[in-house]
């Protein structure tokens, strides 16, 4: 046998190519053009989740087209399929932003059965939206064959009135026009204006933090996740791909070869020093999962509390995501948290290198200001901060970057859902001072654990961003700012603390010391939860009555299976 013949004889394609019992399967793939010589080289998988639900997803076919043409010039045989998207930015502020999380798992898990089915060999995923991203990087841990992650890029940033804006701009007007602070001109002006290109929201929002993360953890090409979506370039990034996975099928180098703790450190690591968002102690909890690796929201939050801030952008500084690439990309960020002794230099990355050999011939540009050195941060801790209480025994997390006030007490104004909080701010019907409380959106309550940036927004629009506090068993956007605080656990569903609330409880918000409490005693605590019923909600059927039968808490990922600990033989070795 030829070295060739070799490698097929230990590939999972094997089972649908190779020898004579399998001419049925073979006259399928010379159906579609493929030639005797194509059908019996590694069949790469190139999964993007290309649709028009929003400019995030649009550009991601052109880029799957130069990721083939890169797999067939390093001798492999590119076969691509897409997946679903949900856009968080057209999901918000009304019921469809319940399919958002749920989203993540359909990705992972169609894409794994897409794989296992036609028994491909190796994965470049390309991904542009908030869930999209994690969801594609779980479905690469979880088939263990050699991967390559692409985010299909940023947007670039609009201009309005001399200024320059993203979408966040437009929720928060939401919230100036319905107080009379922006023209109903105004408003139809900015929204023409905020997105003006293809790619995901340009700031530190899900997307570019999750973007962020792949580069980090090593399962993406440097600097390939800092490029906008309408760069050219960004061809060069994905026809690389396509061949340097072909690389990892020769060499045999794997996802959980690349996905340790230690790398898991290093993506929250970054996560924190670009002050990202609050998601991802969802999402990383969720790929460590798939490798077998305990590190939940209290270990990400352990990362964050070491870490410093030290990129300045949005929504809580001042630059996006095309302003960091073009100052030196995610590598400057990283290669200033490796000199300052906060990321783990020894772990491998799809390059087949190191982190601390990638960024080996990385400079720092004095010229910029969007990345400080470690040694002089904007803040000496994390952008983001986990809490935990009597209010959240599973814990909580808030995003701290901006903002400068890190205590707030007050009472409790409970809210069963977003909508009637979101009403409340709308009519103005809320006291400065007051903790607004939205319960009954967790992952098995919403079912779906909603983001609650409609409603942040509004409260920012109308000048009351830093003038009341905001907690909830759901989620928030990247682009939240101010003291919101989300993923409380356990959640309001299941009877946790938050369920227990009423309106005036004195509520204390700590992020310094990392603390959320209710100013109530265990007895009374104990009182409430003995009368405490569960709620139901309005889903019966459909996916997301299995979602809410399936999910299990934020504090571990809100994932819908054991992972790899409960796993008998990995796919990539079946």
């Amino acid at each position: 046998m030829d070295a060739k013949t070799n490698l097929k004889a230990k590939l999972p394609s094997r089972h649908v190519t190779e020898g004579p019992e399998r001419a049925p399967h073979r006259s399928y793939l010379y159906a579609m053009g493929l030639t005797t010589a194509q059908i019996h080289q590694p069949l790469v998988g190139v999964a993007s989740c290309w649709n028009e639900a929003a400019p995030c997803n649009i550009a991601l076919m052109r880029q799957a087209q130069a990721v083939k043409k890169g797999v067939s010039a390093a001798g492999g045989t590119p076969r691509e399929f897409c997946t679903i998207t949900v856009t968080d930015g057209i999901a918000m502020g009304h019921g469809g932003m319940r399919a958002s999380l749920p989203s993540r798992e359909v990705i992972a898990d169609s894409v794994e059965l897409t794989m296992r089915g036609h028994a491909y060999d190796a994965l470049v995923g390309i991904a542009g939206c908030d869930k999209s991203l994690p969801g594609m990087m779980m479905a690469m841990v979880r088939l263990n064959v050699p991967s390559i992650f692409i985010y299909g890029g940023s947007i670039l940033p609009g201009t309005f009135k001399g200024q320059q804006v993203t979408v966040q701009d437009v929720f928060e007007a939401v919230g100036k026009h319905s107080v009379g602070a922006m023209s109903d001109e105004d408003l139809f002006g900015l929204e023409q204006v905020a997105c003006p290109s293809a790619g995901a929201c340009g700031a530190q929002f899900t997307a570019n933090t999750m973007a962020m993360v792949s580069e980090a953890i090593g399962l993406a090409l440097p600097y390939s996740a800092g490029a906008p979506a309408p760069y050219e370039m960004r061809d060069q990034f994905c026809m690389t791909a396509g061949e340097q996975v072909m690389d990892l099928v020769l060499t045999g180098l794997r996802p959980r070869d690349i996905v340790t703790r230690k790398s898991l450190e290093n993506a929250a690591a970054t996560v924190a020093a670009s002050g990202g968002s609050t998601n991802a102690a969802l999402h990383l909890p969720a790929i460590a999962n798939e490798a077998g690796i305990d590190f939940t929201l209290f270990d990400v939050a352990e990362v964050f509390k070491r870490t410093p801030y030290i990129a300045d952008l949005k929504p809580g500084g001042r630059y996006v995501a095309k302003d960091l690439f073009e100052a030196g990309g995610i590598p400057l960020v990283m290669k200033a948290l490796l000199d300052g002794g906060y990321l783990h230099g020894d772990c491998m990355t799809v390059t087949g290198r190191t982190i601390a050999e990638n960024l080996k011939s990385v400079k720092w540009n004095p010229d910029q200001d969007v990345v400080r050195p470690a040694s002089k941060p904007l803040l000496a801790t994390g952008g983001v901060v986990g809490l935990k209480g009597n209010l959240a025994p599973d814990g909580a997390i808030v995003k701290v970057a901006g903002m400068h006030n890190l205590k707030f007490s007050g009472p409790a104004r409970c809210f069963d859902g977003e909508e009637a909080c979101f009403e409340a701010v709308k009519n103005r019907s809320y006291k400065e001072g007051e903790v607004l409380v939205i319960r009954y959106e967790g992952p098995r309550g919403g079912p779906g654990m909603r983001e609650m940036l409609s409603t942040t927004a509004a409260l920012y629009g109308q000048g009351m961003g830093d003038k009341v506090a905001l907690i909830t068993d759901g989620r928030f956007s990247g682009a939240t700012r101010g003291f919101c605080v989300g993923h409380v656990g356990p959640e309001a569903a299941v009877g946790g603390p938050i369920a227990l609330l009423r309106d005036g409880d004195i509520i204390e918000l700590d992020a310094v010391n990392g603390t959320l409490n209710v100013k109530l005693g265990e007895d009374e605590l104990a009182s409430r939860r003995s009368g405490w019923k569960p709620r139901d909600n309005d889903h019966g059927s459909g996916y997301l009555w299995k979602y809410a039968q399936q999910v299990g808490p934020a504090v571990s990922g809100a994932v819908t299976h054991p992972g790899a600990k409960a796993e008998k033989v990995s796919y990539a070795d079946e």
